[in-house]
């Protein structure tokens, strides 16, 4: 559990003794879930005690096979949207956040999770994010993104019906195919990979089917033929161009220490919609914790579970969507 932060007193003589504090009712969690075809989809809604009609956020998540938590079985614990739905909740503000379609709770929704692409995973969220204003009561949802999930917010986005708003977390501002060319080639390792990779990624780009056959078994489980659909649906897209096709406020949010994409992406998401807000957060990585740009010192931090979120991560969210008048 989080430590309880209560405010400090002032130091001033009170003509009588305090008995007792009042302490804030925590917030309540539930179990929710929407229509998904073949089974429901699975979430959990956290709201704070007594609050109704307030903020309400989906929080999308990134890619592969991480659970509603931000927690992933290929050793990632950071609890990274746990943390932050219950960081919002001690500022007043619910959210949803969900296991995606063909994975975990909401697995039996999908027979092959592969063939899940970010275009049924905008709709979903849409249709989320009209689960959170029935449950809250709020008049929009924010969709906040985190890494894959700010494409999936972007698209969901192009439909703003009963969206306040988008706040995009770790993303990338290019295309997936040059995000997956930069982080082959940032670890040394890939060297002898590289040819048979970006060939792929180039084949993938334009439409046609990767013959894996004869391909490093390094690389199979990236250009596995059951993904390569999901890959070509994802790189028909380009972040700056949706961002800048969207109408409503934005928070763009992003640790100088993320070694999967980087500053210059929030930059050029930046560039491609000037009205965003921008916030880059020093020292902050990939998973919203405080790291070190060192690759093996900040790949360490994601399977340590005992890291909360970086200062500033909450207070920026939360403050960006407290200021959109109307919104709320």
């Amino acid at each position: 559990m989080k430590p309880l932060h209560l405010a400090a007193l002032a130091a001033i003589a009170l003509p009588f003794p305090i008995a007792s504090q009042a302490m804030a009712a925590p917030p309540v969690e539930s179990a929710v879930e929407i229509p998904g075809g073949a089974a429901p989809l699975k979430g959990t809604l956290l709201s704070p005690a007594g609050v109704r009609g307030g903020p309400v956020v989906v929080i999308l998540a990134g890619s592969g096979p991480t659970d509603r938590d931000g927690n992933s079985p290929l050793g990632v614990k950071g609890a990274t949207y746990r943390l932050l739905a219950e960081g919002l909740a001690d500022q007043g503000i619910a959210s949803i956040r969900v296991d995606k379609r063909g994975m975990f709770a909401s697995g039996p929704a999908a027979a092959d999770p592969n063939a899940v692409t970010v275009d049924v995973l905008a709709a979903d969220a849409l249709a989320w994010a009209a689960k959170a204003r029935a449950e809250t009561g709020a008049p929009c949802a924010w969709l906040a993104g985190h890494s894959e999930g700010v494409l999936v917010a972007l698209i969901a986005g192009q439909d703003n019906t009963g969206v306040c708003g988008l706040i995009l977390l770790s993303g990338a501002g290019r295309p997936i195919g040059d995000v997956l060319r930069e982080q082959l080639r940032s670890n040394p390792a890939n060297a002898a990979l590289l040819p048979q990779a970006l060939a792929a990624i180039e084949a993938l780009e334009a439409g046609k089917e990767v013959d894996t056959t004869g391909m490093a078994p390094a690389l199979l489980p990236l250009f596995h033929k059951s993904l390569q659909g999901f890959w070509r649906a994802e790189m028909a897209y380009d972040p700056a161009d949706l961002v800048a096709a969207y109408k409503g406020p934005v928070l763009i949010l992003q640790g100088s220490t993320d070694i999967q994409v980087s500053v210059e992406d929030a930059n050029r998401l930046k560039a491609a919609q000037p009205a965003a807000r921008l916030v880059v957060l020093d020292g902050v990585n990939h998973l919203l914790k405080i790291a070190p740009a060192d690759r093996a010192a900040n790949v360490a931090t994601y399977g340590d579970a005992s890291l909360p979120l970086a200062p500033g991560v909450v207070e920026a969210v939360a403050g960006f969507i407290k200021a959109q008048k109307g919104t709320n």
